[in-house]
């Protein structure tokens, strides 16, 4: 089955630091037929394996817990981590639902599916006999940024204050398509977090502490500055939508209007507009 779902996902590299990620789930089922004369019906696959992937690494922070770059420590239901990336020191804290420890050096598609095969394996027939996994990024043609966020006000995955995306951007300058707006915008949110301004609760050599409690539990997370853009609002994809807008409507002559069309993720996003000269 193509396209079973989409992972969005946060994960710590020691290159890059703090990187958001959306992997589109493609699966095979390998066994002997049952008496539909099926491997399993379609509908089961989708009901039984997409809960189990929404259940484990969808809207977690992915952590190498092999990598020598990571400390970590687990106490009364919360996890707290240090993570020394060449982007700088990452600082995390929250509960342990919204992070997935991953038994690897490091992180990438290979080693989500590894970590992913026993969850999934638990949730199928004993006809089954064997699962594969691919998981890949969507196809863009054009610009993209890989963005971290947390939705505190969400009562869903969303509110976890390290998780992201891989997403493509679209800028129209009345009506045409800007592909070096995009890439501008690209090129400052290459692995960034995005993060509203009201959940600061510390600024000290070059670094940026948030901190907010939602429904899950509190959250923590530590930062270099140079890795964040502030956002004067909540970070959903509607909102970002109107601050690309607003932001790259600056860029253009009096008078031209901006469209930005952003994504979270793979094909989910947003539409917003604006004039240059409005505020």
């Amino acid at each position: 089955m193509e396209q079973l779902t989409v992972i969005d996902c946060a994960y710590l590299d020691a290159r890059r630091g703090l990187v958001g990620e959306s992997w589109i789930v493609d699966v095979e089922l390998h066994g002997d037929l049952d008496e539909q004369s099926m491997v399993l019906d379609f509908g089961d696959v989708k009901k039984r394996l997409k809960r189990a992937i929404d259940g484990s690494v969808d809207h977690t922070l992915l952590v190498p817990q092999l990598a020598p770059e990571l400390t970590i420590g687990q106490r009364d239901g919360e996890i707290e981590l240090q993570f020394h990336s060449n982007a700088g020191l990452i600082e995390h804290r929250s509960p342990s639902v919204a992070v997935s420890l991953v038994d690897a050096e490091s992180i990438d598609a290979q080693a989500v599916s590894d970590y992913l095969l026993p969850h999934l394996k638990a949730v199928v027939p004993a006809n089954v006999a064997e699962i594969r996994l691919n998981l890949r990024t969507e196809r863009i043609d054009g610009a993209y940024y890989h963005y971290v966020h947390g939705l505190k006000k969400h009562q869903g995955q969303c509110q976890r204050i390290a998780h992201g995306h891989r997403s493509r951007i679209e800028i129209r300058v009345d009506g045409i398509r800007s592909q070096a707006l995009e890439a501008a915008l690209a090129a400052r949110w290459t692995d960034i977090y995005l993060a509203t301004r009201e959940d600061v609760v510390g600024a000290a050599d070059g670094r940026l502490r948030f901190a907010y409690r939602s429904p899950e539990g509190r959250f923590e997370l530590g930062l270099p500055e140079s890795r964040v853009e502030l956002i004067d609002s909540d970070t959903t994809v509607e909102k970002l939508a109107e601050w690309i807008a607003k932001r790259m409507s600056g860029n253009v002559k009096g008078g031209q209007t901006v469209q930005a069309k952003a994504y979270e993720g793979v094909m989910k996003g947003a539409i917003a507009s604006c004039k240059n000269g409005e505020s």
